[in-house]
């Protein structure tokens, strides 16, 4: 009887030990540094004596492209081998003319990958991005806040380091928003840690 029970449950714990090897990686957290170059616009309000004399101020919008740092988080489920589901959250931090931007993107969509030591992938997300300026009095900047439609088709490469941590060694996005009824074109360059379940 105690010779059955131990093969049993030998039995048990390698057929959960290899569901779990198979299992491993298909879910991925990635967490890492992110930098973007958005096409950001600033209204300027004129006030006298910067305005003519006799001529009405109206507000000048000005186009700008900020450095922007910050973070970027995202989960991918690997339904298949090479096939995942992606959501991918970052926010990116600075200023432009002396006033805070700020810029947020929540995006979500496939990815394909290459499993291996070193992993390429690729995807296409889309979703939303919600931006905030603040305002400055010495040069008049409006603040303000909006929110647009988004997308990020970018890829990347992963690189095992151990058997659950891969290094993100870089990843490159084409983000494209719409704020303003305006396209906006923007750079995102991310690198980080992947960990695997």
């Amino acid at each position: 009887m105690r010779q059955t029970l131990l093969a049993l449950v030998l039995l048990c714990s390698i057929s959960l030990f290899t569901a779990a090897v198979q299992a491993q990686d298909s879910f991925q957290l990635f967490g890492g540094y992110s930098y973007l170059r958005p096409s950001v616009a600033v209204t300027e309000n004129l006030y006298p004596p910067s305005c003519p004399v006799g001529v009405p101020c109206v507000p000048v919008v000005v186009g700008t492209h900020p450095n922007l740092n910050g973070w970027e988080l995202s989960g991918t489920y690997n339904a298949y081998k090479w096939l995942g589901a992606t959501a991918d959250f970052s926010g990116h931090y600075g200023s432009v003319l002396g006033s805070s931007v700020h810029l947020q993107t929540f995006l979500f969509g496939p990815q394909i990958r290459f499993p291996g030591r070193v992993s390429p992938f690729a995807h296409v997300l889309f979703g939303g991005a919600h931006e905030s300026l603040g305002g400055n009095s010495s040069l008049a900047i409006s603040s303000g806040s909006a929110s647009a439609f988004a997308v990020a088709v970018g890829a990347g490469i992963d690189i095992k380091v151990a058997h659950f941590v891969s290094l993100r060694a870089i990843q490159l996005d084409y983000l494209m928003t719409r704020f303003g009824s305006a396209t906006q074109n923007q750079p995102r360059v991310s690198a980080g840690v992947v960990f695997h379940f």
